[in-house]
């Protein structure tokens, strides 16, 4: 999820664990919880300073390490174990139980997204993602903030938190079912495919998908449940070529290639410039295809220059890329 959904969470966790005794009737207990929680929500994306460094080293590593198996139990006691000292009175095994949920529920409620997690790490590096759920999801960001307002208003948190996640469950459900409509509406329309990748939008019945066979590739979308064919592409197998080896030796194209499940490859050859370029068909946008990785090749076929990211406009990319029009 984003940022301001995990930290709403963060809260509501926080209020949720006043249903616990041992938090909820001492003020400086649950002072901490929330703190914990909150931190909790926040710990596992880290990550995102790798960004920083370059798309690359991004893109290779959010949501791997960091959402990982032993990660889940090294923040809980880093920040449980920093917060005993600031709260002496408080009872640790219940400040790491609950900040311990709210790292382990981070974890969870990403693997929903399209984007996933490497949740089961180091048991296996691959990853878990179940494409149900968009990163921002206005219903659940949505009755979170509700849910702290009523709290505001003096509800009890735990209540109003513990029904808000029995109806986000039923929510998930929902989202789940139609999900399976719309891989089932594309499998009618294209029964030959060997892979069907959907991913979810902010809104409840649009979907982006991207699907292959042996022999194409296909771009569709659905919306109120009906799935249409936007762009159709040949599978064509990557050459053995001189300058594809070249560019596979590039951060750029290699950290692409280690996250996308489904491109298409553009080779363009030059001169003095030739260009390789890969495109992941899974977030077209406007006719565009957002999410690709280029690396341009000198006639030694040394790098010149590279991107991997998200770009919406050739002159963007061009930027980037810092080449001079014309």
């Amino acid at each position: 999820m984003d940022t301001g959904t995990h930290f709403v969470m963060g809260i509501a966790i926080g209020g949720l664990a006043t249903l616990d005794p041992a938090i909820g009737e001492h003020t400086l207990a649950a002072q901490a919880v929330l703190i914990g929680a909150v931190l909790g929500q926040q710990a596992p994306d880290l990550d995102t300073v790798l960004k920083l460094k370059n798309n690359a080293v991004y893109i290779r590593n959010h949501r791997g390490i960091t959402h990982s198996i032993p990660a889940v139990m090294f923040w809980p006691l880093l920040i449980s174990g920093t917060l005993g000292v600031v709260f002496p009175e408080v009872n640790f095994l219940h400040l790491w139980l609950w900040t311990f949920f709210a790292v382990m529920f981070h974890v969870f409620v990403d693997i929903f997204n399209a984007y996933g997690t490497q949740a089961i790490r180091p048991i296996s590096s691959k990853w878990v993602a179940l494409g149900i759920i968009n990163t921002f999801d206005p219903f659940i960001f949505g009755a979170h903030v509700a849910g702290i307002i009523l709290w505001g208003f003096g509800l009890h948190p735990g209540i109003i938190f513990f029904t808000m996640y029995m109806v986000i469950a039923v929510y998930y459900v929902f989202r789940f079912i139609e999900q399976r409509r719309v891989k089932n509406s594309i499998l009618k329309l294209i029964p030959d495919a060997k892979k069907v990748i959907i991913s979810p939008t902010m809104r409840f019945h649009r979907w982006r998908i991207a699907a292959l066979t042996d022999t194409k590739y296909y771009v569709a979308r659905s919306c109120d449940r009906e799935v249409t064919i936007l762009d159709t592409f040949d599978r064509v197998p990557l050459p053995h070529s001189s300058l594809l080896e070249a560019a596979k030796h590039d951060k750029n194209l290699s950290a692409f290639l280690s996250f996308s499940p489904i491109y298409r490859f553009e080779i363009t050859e030059g001169e003095e410039l030739s260009e390789v370029r890969f495109i992941d068909l899974r977030y077209r946008t406007n006719g565009y295809y957002p999410f690709v990785a280029v690396v341009h090749l000198d006639k030694e076929l040394n790098i010149v220059n590279s991107y991997t990211g998200w770009i919406f406009s050739e002159e963007k990319l061009r930027k980037k890329l810092q080449i001079v029009p014309g």
